[in-house]
């Protein structure tokens, strides 16, 4: 269990990242067409998870606008954007901004994505999304970074984040 905050005040998470150098846990999330979609669906590629909130609070949109800036850099990292709004919002969202290389995904259907990641919030005025944090993959869905943002309303290490390409 990780200990995050909001404005300070304490909440908890069901668990802890993919520790660095295990392989990432699956996950079925649903695209903006409503597909589902899994790691296999990105085989091949490093994967850098931008896991947030809510694309509706502007460090959630902020950290996605930077990612998306950065996805241009890296043909062989897909960027993928993880949040409990539904995909027509996400969808709505990227439109909005015009952001076209990021993927964002939707923990709507389920919360296994929250718990195998260990990012579920289970208490205070968030539980039930997911805290703040980023995990990056290799090709082989190997986890090479995590981090977990200590503060939700602060902003990941994106330097670091990208570093780990």
């Amino acid at each position: 269990m990780a200990t995050v905050t909001l404005h300070g005040n304490a909440s908890n998470t069901n668990g802890e990242l993919p520790a660095v150098g295990s392989q990432a846990p699956d996950f079925v999330l649903t695209a903006g067409d409503l597909s589902d979609v899994s790691l296999a669906d990105f085989a091949g590629k490093k994967k850098l998870l931008n896991i947030v909130p809510s694309l509706d609070t502007p460090t959630c949109a902020l950290s996605t606008k930077k990612f998306n800036e950065s996805a241009a850099k890296h043909d062989d990292t897909v960027f993928l954007t993880v949040s409990a709004d539904l995909p027509f919002a996400q969808g709505r969202f990227c439109e909005a901004e015009s952001l076209n290389v990021i993927k964002p995904l939707s923990i709507m259907r389920s919360q296994a994505f929250s718990e195998d990641y260990g990012v579920k919030i289970v208490d205070g005025p968030l539980a039930g999304i997911t805290s703040r944090a980023i995990v990056v993959m290799d090709e082989n869905n190997n986890v090479v970074y995590n981090e977990m943002v200590p503060e939700i309303g602060d902003e990941p290490d994106y330097d670091k984040a990208l570093a780990a390409l």
